[in-house]
């Protein structure tokens, strides 16, 4: 039996919002595994314990570039330790660089950024000497490059915490700004059902069984059952299902909506600043006591 540690619990309660206890019997039940508690809280708590699924854990900002055609474009994701700094105006202007290197560069990698010119020397240079000007560290995430079939079109939200690129085939500039600004409020997973996680669809399943069982439903039906809430978890989170969050009637979809207007999306990316990395919280009443206990002690 794995040990379960108050930071197991903290992590679970922190990604469900399910009361403590819940959280523990839950990692007592999966020995330890953080998914498989998850899972048995989704079962006996419903939607609630997923509530935390796209909850940003870390400072600093989405940057976005696409050239004047339209053709080519980036969105990269630059870290930072306070939301202060987030918005400094050097940090700001390091970050739109970056965004454009990575569109007209083409960087193999993270790392392989560092290496690329900027304002006559490296971006890693810069990224260095911005750290010692400002005194807090920083970090390039991750970025991804678009070279359209055609045209692209982005969204920036909530302080440049939410960015969206959408690779718009037809249509015009308006649609393009809806879509993108739909996929940053309702965060599709993928296009279509087939670019979902299979991992994602099992977890559906498994859930979708326990909770059938729990109400008591015959061995029979649990497979008809499991896809039924499979298809549905699926038309949540796939962009051409979805109900566009601007219809007027309040049932029109994505994949409507681009058919009534003869365009389609080749492909999107989203970015959330700070989407799944844990950020440190500190505890100030703990550590005002730890500080007065060491002085106790040095005495």
């Amino acid at each position: 039996m794995a040990a379960i540690t108050a930071s197991m619990v903290a992590e679970l309660r922190a990604k469900t919002d399910a009361p403590m206890m819940e959280c523990k019997k839950a990692l007592t039940e999966a020995d330890g595994d953080l998914v498989k508690a998850e899972e048995i809280l989704r079962v006996k708590l419903g939607n609630k314990a997923s509530k935390a699924a796209a909850r940003v854990t870390a400072e600093g900002i989405v940057g976005t570039y696409i050239s004047a055609d339209g053709k080519l474009a980036a969105i990269v994701e630059v870290n930072c330790e306070t939301d202060f700094v987030a918005k400094n105006d050097d940090f700001l202007a390091f970050v739109k660089s970056v965004a454009e290197l990575v569109a007209t560069k083409n960087p193999a990698d993270v790392a392989a950024i560092g290496a690329l010119p900027l304002d006559g020397s490296t971006v890693e240079a810069v990224r260095t000497a911005l750290v010692g000007k400002i005194g807090e560290n920083m970090s390039i995430r991750r970025f991804e490059r678009v070279e359209a079939k055609g045209k692209v079109a982005s969204y920036i939200h909530g302080g440049a915490k939410v960015g969206v690129l959408v690779d718009l085939i037809g249509g015009d500039e308006v649609l393009g700004k809806d879509i993108a600004m739909h996929i940053a409020a309702s965060k599709p997973k993928a296009l279509d059902a087939s670019g979902v996680d299979s991992a994602l669809i099992d977890s559906e399943r498994r859930v979708a069984i326990e909770k059938a069982k729990e109400a008591g439903k015959p061995e029979a039906m649990l497979e008809k059952i499991a896809e039924g809430s499979v298809q549905k978890f699926l038309k949540e989170v796939t962009l051409l299902s979805q109900v566009f969050v601007k219809a007027e009637d309040g049932k029109q979809t994505i994949e409507q909506l681009l058919k009534s207007k003869s365009a389609s999306v080749a492909g999107f990316s989203l970015y959330l600043v700070g989407e799944g990395i844990e950020k440190k919280v500190t505890d100030f009443a703990a550590e005002v006591a730890a500080q007065a206990a060491a002085a106790a002690q040095a005495r």
